[in-house]
């Protein structure tokens, strides 16, 4: 796994004196600033003034409004985001690639736009062009809801007038059923038997995380990051603490409870020292090396012996621990093996992926994705599947505490409504 780059801060520039004219100045990107009479006592403040603005705006210059463009505006607020938006380790959180998206049409139709020129009509443009694009209606709302957020981090710098920002909250979010923007399809429990087909076309460290997730009801991005050190198995109910989860940076506590059945399916997995993850893609790729020599049928003396034809610098290598991306990968991949389309839509034995997209028509495209859409799950529906369980056995209250809700109505949307107890109360009584 490559290493984290740490963003390391710009090296505070020191009040120096110019002798021809007497003056304390400062050089920041390639400007002098200069800020009175050297020595002097209110010289010094300003410059401890200027430097603490200066480092509070994201270590830019403060510049007047109409100068600043849409461009500059987002180079901005991305160099603040990465920061802010990023885990304890520096990994970058999903919401920089939301910003990173809407940032692209911000910049096609008003790059060039003074930040402070841009009002209600221009999001509403950007909006509709989000439309055209085909997002669904809830991810344009909270698109144009992240453009309100640059805006508003801009007013709190100075960067722009406050005004501006006030003008884009007249903006009102789209309504279902009163917009031309599709409605998402609700994510739903995967079938078990749809589950089953996978299994064959899946290493053993995935298929235990598919377990994990049907028997605990944990994020993907939970499981990705369990460590021995990690769960507390000191109780007849093993209690894991993940390191860091979605809802941490609002002070919450995340518990994740393993009972028997997951007790069984992780057990094996804690075999290791007490830092190391217990999901690993190195791990897995040499468990598949070994079983690929095992099953050799070429004597040693007659070809290649292990390792000798690797690459000695390959693009990529295993990481010590899954993604929840790579998890969902090898999800989507096995899918695929599990749910091949039909001639000509199949990729060929002779093909690699490449050649078999390049071959594909524009129409074969997307009749592959209406297949794949109907076949295909994702790891995030087995969370659903734990939910409607949960929820069937012991009521909303106990799933709720189990998945890690703050609130039941945020349940209700993963745990499935058992319709059979109406069916059945109907009957008695109506």
């Amino acid at each position: 796994m490559r290493p984290i780059a740490t963003p390391v801060s710009p090296k505070v520039p020191a009040l120096k004196h110019h002798k021809a004219s007497g003056q304390g100045y400062v050089r920041i990107d390639g400007r002098v600033i200069y800020l009175g009479k050297f020595g002097l006592p209110e010289t010094q403040q300003r410059y401890h003034q200027f430097i603490a603005e200066w480092m509070a705006g994201g270590y830019h210059l403060r510049v007047q409004a109409a100068e600043i463009t849409m461009v500059e505006l987002c180079s901005r607020f991305r160099k603040y985001a990465e920061h802010y938006y990023s885990g304890p380790d520096g990994t970058p959180g999903k919401e920089l690639h939301h910003f990173t998206q809407a940032f692209k049409l911000l910049k096609k139709f008003y790059g060039r736009t003074p930040a402070a020129d841009f009002g209600p009509l221009a999001l509403r443009t950007v909006r509709e062009e989000m439309v055209k694009i085909g997002w669904c209606r809830r991810h344009v709302n909270f698109q144009v809801s992240r453009i309100k957020r640059v805006f508003r981090w801009a007013t709190e710098n100075e960067l722009i007038p406050g005004n501006v920002y006030h003008a884009l909250q007249a903006v009102a979010g789209l309504r279902r059923g009163r917009s031309g923007a599709r409605e998402s399809e609700p994510v739903k429990p995967v079938p078990m038997e749809d589950v089953e087909a996978v299994r064959p076309y899946v290493n053993r460290q995935v298929w235990a995380m598919v377990q994990l997730q049907l028997c605990t009801g944990a994020r993907s991005g939970e499981l990705v990051i369990l460590r021995p050190c990690d769960v507390d198995r000191s109780g007849d109910v093993w209690v894991y603490s993940p390191a860091r989860h979605k809802t941490a940076h609002h002070g919450h506590e995340r518990r994740i409870y393993i009972g028997p059945r997951g007790q069984a399916v992780l057990g094996p997995c804690l075999l290791r020292s007490a830092e190391a993850y217990c999901f690993s893609p190195a791990e897995a790729e040499a468990e598949r090396r070994a079983q690929r020599h095992a099953a050799r049928k070429t004597p040693l003396a007659y070809g290649n012996r292990p390792g000798t034809n690797r690459r000695a610098d390959p693009e990529k290598s295993p990481g010590d621990r899954y993604t929840a991306h790579s998890y969902g990968r090898a999800i989507r991949y096995a899918c695929e093996k599990a749910f091949p389309p039909p001639e000509p839509l199949a990729k060929r034995e002779d093909e690699t992926r490449k050649q078999w997209r390049k071959r594909l028509t524009a129409r074969q495209k997307k009749q592959l994705l209406e297949w794949w859409r109907t076949r295909c799950w994702h790891p995030h529906q087995l969370r659903h599947n734990a939910a409607t369980e949960l929820r069937k056995e012991f009521g909303l209250e106990t799933a709720r505490i189990i998945l890690g809700h703050r609130s039941p109505a945020v349940t209700t949307i993963y745990a499935e409504e058992d319709k059979q107890k109406a069916i059945e109360a109907m009957m008695k009584v109506g």
